[in-house]
């Protein structure tokens, strides 16, 4: 692990620490399997982690370093620390749930056979709620249930029903609490990005670059199509407003002088003379 602490900075442009505190070894498998070749994850002692770190020149690893405590996991990778965040967020697993745990979901008991032997379990049943029977050796659910809802703390007594029903109701990620990327070091608040957020605020100043850009009739080839309606639209209203007549604007321009003519023809019948 020293070596490897020592050889991987050198390798990689981007150092990225994940605190272990709230996050299980079984999360780290899927993610190991997913980013092969792109990231390096590592599950490291602190006290190694600190002494192989030490002594590299990269600049700010002495703050992460003071992070290093308790157990942890360094990810090494050229991707970004801002895309590799949002890349874990979208690899989030529904775990058994622990005593104290939050549900991450109403959790939903459907009726049916459970496979489970009657015994002390059915009083475990009983105190979540579920109504149960008992019918050729094994335990019935008999109605669909809900002994949690999302948000509820889930009670010991209760995980360990939800796990012998192989229900799983904690939805578990692992975001970066710190990272270096190129030296410079980045905190955990830093590197959360609402996409959503920016694609709207990017697609809306791209529409009002371009409503200007047409305004000002500067051309580009984003907005020449419009640009050039809008010019061809201008000079027919200038043409019919001068009587100008084309194969485009007569029909208009003969309306606009029978329109006139006949007003002439209105105020003249009612004219006479001082």
């Amino acid at each position: 692990m020293y070596q490897q602490l020592q050889e991987l900075p050198k390798k990689y442009n981007v150092i990225a620490l994940v605190r272990m505190e709230k996050v299980r070894s079984s999360q780290l498998l899927p993610l190991r399997k997913k980013f092969k070749g792109e990231v390096e994850i590592l599950s490291i002692k602190d006290k190694v982690a600190q002494k192989a770190l030490a002594g590299l020149k990269i600049p700010s690893i002495e703050k992460m370093l003071d992070k290093l405590v308790g157990q942890c996991v360094l990810m090494f990778t050229n991707m970004s620390p801002f895309k590799l965040n949002i890349l874990l967020g979208k690899n989030k697993i529904m775990l058994p749930a622990r005593g104290g745990d939050v549900a991450s979901i109403d959790v939903v008991i459907k009726a049916g056979n459970t496979g489970i032997t009657p015994g002390p379990i059915l009083t475990d049943f009983k105190e979540a709620g579920i109504a149960t029977k008992i019918d050729q050796g094994t335990i019935w659910i008999t109605k669909d249930s809900t002994p949690a809802k999302k948000g509820g703390v889930i009670s010991a007594k209760l995980a360990t029903l939800l796990s012998k029903l192989d229900v799983k109701p904690v939805e578990a990620g692992i975001s970066l609490d710190t990272a270096i990327a190129d030296g410079i070091l980045y905190a955990k608040d830093e590197m959360v990005i609402d996409v959503e957020k920016y694609r709207k605020a990017f697609a809306q100043a791209h529409q009002e670059a371009l409503s200007l850009s047409i305004e000002i009739g500067y051309v580009t080839k984003e907005n020449i199509i419009p640009l050039l309606s809008k010019a061809s639209q201008g000079a027919k209203s200038l043409a019919i407003e001068a009587g100008y007549l084309t194969d485009e604007t007569k029909e208009q321009v003969l309306q606009k002088a029978h329109a006139q003519a006949r007003a002439l023809a209105a105020k003249a019948k009612n004219y006479s003379p001082e």
